[in-house]
């Protein structure tokens, strides 16, 4: 259930867990009224900005405001407010092709409950139509970027070249995943129909033949007693099960009064099935009203959603809080928008993906439907997924994790804090015997990552 949390730092100490007298980040005073777009590090930004007018959108010329930045005191001021900016990109405050996303859930509201009204009637065949219209331009959005959106993760790393620069020598700071892990991953499985809860059993021994544990979403509504045996089978086998909505029908974020009526509901479910994640139904989402929710951590807000109904995207691959709220954003394609709208029957998106979120240490989060993988082409490319995940865990020790996993870590990292100890730094709070401490530094403009110990010390780029 959701934990409440104490007032967390800014944004980049949250992000880094660093010591504040050795890694403060300000901002400079005088920003303009209205928030804009702007670059930053390489980094597209929306927030508002000093000395200069933001642009009102993503493909508008875009002002680099890096060389904008004061030493004051041995700390970098920047023209802008870091944590604002990261939660803008975070929990999609932007603007989009001129409407805000805070318009999204209600756009379109009437052909959107059409079609779910009529969708257990339609073939795949006929679904996978109606979508690839709806989904036509994805290739031409500039914003986020695909298929993999950094820009969170490149605004703190550019804020961390300039307290570096500031302060003349590496930075400390708690690394970001247990036991030096480089980057973590974590397998999903939404299960939408009868077809999808018959395989699960399936599904399990072939992770199981790869030593993956996953996680399993159900829908809650008209199936209790088949969501009770089912929840049981698959936690007795240590996998993990978490909601995914609460019927699927695409209307939980159709309206506020219409989402309050439904969260009781999914609240109750969490409780009487022990559920301490959710996901919503097609990935909808509406993020300032995450805190109705009584759930630990949430896996619906993607990464860049050029290929999910609701377009936008959080723009990072790390988890990041909503309130007391951890999300796991979801920062691969899922098999059905594989399959079936980009027409691909291999894994060389996914492994793309993969690499790119794995080389900057981010979580590699991906969602498969069992109902999806009946035949025996798409479970052959999953299969294929299986090996290769199995290969990057067993060769480059990525963290395999169940999502509640996750979220206990990460809940604990926020709790634990650096200290002095002589020439050296130890870490104190809960789980910090799984913790290592990292140094930040720079080789020409390009920040390097060294974890300790020094007797396995270990260097990222």
């Amino acid at each position: 259930m959701a934990v409440q949390r104490s007032e967390r730092a800014t944004a980049f100490l949250d992000y880094y867990r660093c010591p504040a007298e050795r890694a403060g980040v300000g901002t400079l005073p005088g920003r303009s009224d209205e928030p804009g777009y702007f670059r930053f590090g390489g980094a597209v930004a929306y927030g508002r900005l000093v000395g200069g007018r933001p642009a009102a959108y993503a493909t508008d010329p875009l002002s680099d405001v890096s060389r904008d930045v004061t030493i004051v005191g041995g700390r970098p001021l920047l023209p802008f407010d870091l944590s604002e900016v990261a939660t803008n990109l975070r929990q999609e405050r932007y603007p989009q092709n001129g409407h805000s996303l805070l318009q999204k859930t209600t756009s379109g509201g009437a052909a959107q409950s059409l079609y779910y009204l009529f969708r257990p009637y339609l073939s795949v065949g006929v679904r996978k139509h109606l979508q690839k219209v709806r989904l036509r331009d994805w290739e031409k959005i500039p914003f986020p970027k695909w298929p993999v959106d950094r820009s969170v993760d490149v605004l703190m790393e550019t804020a961390m070249a300039h307290v570096i620069q500031a302060q003349g020598c590496p930075i400390p700071f708690i690394w970001f995943w247990p036991d030096a892990a480089p980057a973590c991953m974590m397998l999903t499985h939404d299960v939408e129909g009868q077809v999808g809860l018959d395989l699960c059993d399936e599904l399990m021994d072939l992770d199981d033949q790869y030593g993956i544990k996953s996680a399993f979403q159900l829908i809650p509504e008209g199936r209790e007693q088949a969501l009770h045996r089912a929840a049981s089978q698959i936690r007795q086998r240590g996998f993990e099960v978490n909601l995914h909505d609460l019927n699927h029908d695409g209307r939980l974020f159709a309206g506020k009064d219409e989402f309050d009526r439904r969260v009781r509901r999914i609240n109750e479910y969490a409780r009487e099935f022990g559920c301490e994640g959710f996901r919503a139904g097609v990935m909808y989402r509406e993020q300032e009203w995450f805190d109705a929710f009584e759930f630990a951590y949430d896996m619906s807000v993607p990464n860049a959603a050029h290929l999910e109904p609701q377009r936008g995207g959080c723009c990072t691959v790390m988890p990041y809080f909503i309130g007391d709220i951890l999300e796991l954003p979801l920062t691969t394609v899922q098999d059905y928008t594989l399959f079936h709208i980009l027409n691909d029957y291999s894994t060389a998106l996914w492994q793309r993906q993969i690499d790119i979120v794995s080389r900057h240490h981010g979580l590699v989060s991906l969602i498969t439907h069992p109902d999806y993988l009946v035949s025996r082409r798409e479970r052959d490319v999953y299969v294929e997924l299986l090996q290769y995940l199995s290969e990057r865990r067993d060769r480059d020790g990525l963290w395999a994790a169940l999502p509640g996993d996750i979220n206990r870590w990460w809940r604990n990292r926020e709790q634990m804090t650096l200290v002095r100890d002589q020439d050296d730094w130890r870490i104190e709070g809960p789980d910090a015997e799984r913790a290592r401490v990292a140094y930040a530094s720079l080789e020409g403009n390009r920040i390097v990552y060294t974890v300790s110990p020094p007797a396995a010390t270990r260097a990222f780029a």
